[in-house]
């Protein structure tokens, strides 16, 4: 007796990359699942929810900025002029990060392991405190573009 292959564990089908606003990078699922090191036991549509709300978020956060770099004639973010200490990619670099932080961070939150065991609830406290690590990665990223300092901190 033998075993025949009936198309279990085939290579799944490339995800389409998710369209921007023109301005901002085209985001592709399946480099966001290599980079950030996705389990498959997340769906695909769920990936691709959680990179649109993200890139929207993120789109948000950056739109101010965003129309700063097209009245100086940038059509999109390839034409945004870095400061000159700055790698010449490095918008599209950083927009990605943010946009893959905030997308990793709902996974996490939404994916926490589920059990009624005290080890799962641990499970959960540490998959809240890498959202929040991610999450803080995002806003990093964002000042990064917007040339503005991580922290600010004021006296009272």
């Amino acid at each position: 007796m033998s075993l025949i292959a009936a198309g279990y564990n085939s290579e799944p089908t490339p995800a389409t990359p998710l369209d921007n606003n023109g301005f901002w990078p085209q985001i592709e699922p399946d480099d966001f699942r290599k980079t950030e090191r996705i389990i498959d036991a997340i769906t695909s549509e769920r990936v691709e929810y959680a990179l649109r709300v993200a890139m929207a978020d993120i789109n948000r956060q950056l739109r101010a900025w965003q129309a700063e770099q097209q009245e100086n004639g940038a059509a999109s973010i390839e034409y945004a002029k870095p400061p000159t200490w700055q790698a010449p990619d490095i918008y599209p670099l950083l927009y990605r990060r943010a946009v893959y932080a905030t997308a990793h961070a709902s996974l996490l939150e939404r994916y926490r392991e589920v059990s009624a065991t005290n080890s799962g609830d641990e499970r959960g406290e540490v998959a809240d405190l890498a959202a929040d690590d991610y999450r803080r990665d995002a806003r990093w990223a964002v000042a990064e573009i917007q040339d503005r300092n991580h922290t600010v901190v004021e006296l009272i």
